[in-house]
């Protein structure tokens, strides 16, 4: 058995032929259309066209808030042209095969609960530190989708109590993605932000210098107490921490520190410290749930 899956993100769709014991046989990527949904199918046409005569279905990744049982995008996250669209259906004109979907956060913790760092868990939370938060929240070895769909959009946490005024910094993700500490580096060294990117933060951090680590610390203490708010509300076996940095063992480590330093300060409030793991996949990792998610939708394999 062989399915196409593909992981459309903002910048490229990633692409690979896999089978259903997770193994990749062939993987791509191309740069995904920024203009009109017409020109992704026709984008995603030529990827099904090399390989339609192999494959039994397509499971999909994708940004926004969807609906995976009725294949509806209710939002499209940075591709606006998919909101509010029935993206399988309108896809299956074109790539006339079983097709499966659902968001790219939900994805990763959908990989994790399945192979990876929290396969002994009944209950858990991804959190993906990209250009914002996302995620996934696992309920009984299942994924919790929420009534609309939006259980596991982190970045929209409110993080301060100041009048929200539309300050994308007075939100988890405008605290704690990727871009808020390549800005705050960037002012600390006094660099264009255009020049920063996280390799170069981490450059510095893991060369020990004493700015970038304090920038670091700050970075993971404001992120150390939305998983505190996360652990008291939910109350998870444990956190999978993923992203591009977070293959960066510094960050971890880091973030165990300042769960170790509110635990100190909660005192006599503090019931259950949060445990913290990376995730086991990167990159793959919206491949690899998005596969899952084909195989359970697709009835070849139960999801209990």
């Amino acid at each position: 058995m062989e399915i196409l899956v593909l992981d459309v993100g903002g910048t490229f769709i990633k692409y690979a032929v896999m089978n259903e014991n997770v193994k990749i046989i062939e993987k791509s990527k191309v740069p995904t259309p920024k203009d009109t949904i017409e020109h992704f199918v026709d984008v995603i046409g030529e990827i099904f066209d090399k390989y339609k005569n192999r494959i039994e279905g397509m499971a999909m990744s994708l940004p926004g808030r969807i609906d995976s049982d009725k294949g509806y995008l209710y939002s499209g996250g940075s591709l606006q042209y998919n909101c509010d669209k029935n993206i399988v259906q309108i896809l299956q004109k074109r790539c006339p095969v079983p097709i499966t979907i659902e968001n790219d956060g939900k994805c990763a913790a959908l990989a994790e609960v399945w192979v990876g760092n929290l396969k002994d868990c009944d209950d858990g939370i991804v959190v993906i530190l990209g250009t914002g938060i996302g995620g996934g929240i696992i309920k009984d070895k299942k994924l919790h989708k929420g009534k609309h769909f939006m259980a596991g959009e982190f970045s929209t946490i409110f993080s301060d109590s100041k009048e929200f005024n539309c300050d994308v910094k007075q939100l988890w993700g405008g605290q704690n993605g990727v871009p808020a500490l390549c800005a705050a580096f960037a002012e600390a060294k006094e660099l264009p932000i255009e020049a920063v990117d996280g390799y170069k933060v981490f450059e510095y951090i893991n060369s020990g210098d004493k700015e970038s680590l304090d920038i670091l610390d700050k970075f993971c203490s404001n992120m150390v107490a939305q998983l505190y708010n996360l652990q008291f509300i939910y109350d998870p076996e444990k956190f999978a921490i993923g992203g591009g940095i977070s293959q960066q063992k510094i960050l971890i480590e880091c973030i165990q520190k300042n769960i170790e330093k509110y635990a100190e300060k909660l005192g006599p409030f503090l019931m259950e410290k949060p445990k913290v793991v990376p995730c086991k996949f990167f990159n793959d990792s919206n491949l690899i749930g998005a596969l899952y998610n084909y195989l359970v939708m697709e009835g070849k394999l139960s999801d209990k």
